[in-house]
């Protein structure tokens, strides 16, 4: 389910090394048969993510905390891949009669699409994305597009690139996240990270809805606020109810918002689950990115 080049990657070996960045610190993966896995947690103020400025507020202690967990190659270079915040990108589900085969036609085409509702340059922004065909519509094409201002992209690569990094995969937590999910009916997914609520619904593999709002401290009253619209939406636009809901970085209370929401609106809800441990709050896309290349 990772969007744009995934599939470019899986034709060469994956990067050796993934890591995913989110206000509260660094998760980091050395990518093998058993992945070994880590954590550095930050400071406050190391990161403000945002999609319209720069949200790398202490570049030298980012620098550090990726000596820590990965040091000097002694001049060697690494490809790795990088998992950004969801908030930091701007995410659109496009509709197309027909999409381009050539790939730089292709995003021109988004970018043309997308250019006025961007609050940055979109000609110089780096685009991400994932044309799903739509089912029993020939020639119809939705396309999952995430488009990062160059200059955010820019920097949150710097400190990468100067401890011997090549950052050649790009994209953002719930994105990387969804090659989780085993397709499975509707589905509405709320994952939890800090200040940032992200809600997707999915059509079994097809993505048909992205929300990624800014919160203030993640209450249940907040969650709902968006989730109760996105059910409306899944019931206005394809006609139903959702077969499941999953949750992902909720901490402790999960499992009594999970409780509540099964009984009040009759549907199962369960947490998001991989192989490689239980998602969090800071490592949904580091572990969906696992998936996709395992």
């Amino acid at each position: 389910m990772a969007m744009g080049s995934l599939a470019n990657i899986l034709k060469d070996p994956p990067p050796a090394y993934a890591f995913e960045l989110s206000e509260s610190g660094i998760a980091f993966a050395k990518i093998g048969q058993v992945p070994q896995i880590n954590f550095q947690p930050f400071e406050e103020g190391v990161l403000s993510v945002s999609p319209v400025r720069d949200n790398i507020q202490k570049s030298e202690v980012l620098a550090e905390h990726i000596g820590a967990l990965a040091p000097s190659s002694g001049g060697r270079k690494r490809r790795a891949a990088l998992i950004l915040p969801d908030y930091c990108a701007r995410v659109a589900l496009l509709d197309f009669d027909s999409f381009p085969s050539v790939a730089e036609e292709q995003r021109a085409l988004i970018r043309f699409r997308m250019r006025k509702t961007l609050p940055f340059d979109v000609e110089s922004a780096v685009v991400s994305y994932y044309a799903q065909p739509r089912a029993g519509q020939t020639g119809k094409i939705e396309v999952l597009a995430a488009v990062l201002a160059s200059e955010i992209v820019l920097r949150y690569e710097g400190p990468f690139r100067a401890a011997g990094f090549i950052p050649g995969f790009v994209t953002t937590s719930a994105i990387a996240m969804l090659n989780m999910l085993d397709p499975d009916g509707v589905t509405l997914v709320v994952k939890l990270n800090g200040r940032t609520l992200t809600a997707v619904v999915l059509d079994g593999a097809v993505v048909k809805l992205l929300r990624c709002v800014e919160i203030t401290d993640g209450n249940q009253e907040e969650l709902e606020s968006v989730v109760l619209p996105t059910l409306a939406y899944i019931e206005d636009e394809l006609s139903t109810t959702p077969k499941r809901i999953l949750l992902c970085g909720l901490g402790l209370s999960g499992e009594r918002i999970a409780q509540g929401w099964a009984q009040e609106w009759s549907v199962p809800v369960d947490t998001v689950r991989s192989r490689y441990g239980a998602p969090g709050p800071t490592n949904a896309g580091l572990l969906g990115y696992l998936e996709s290349v395992a």
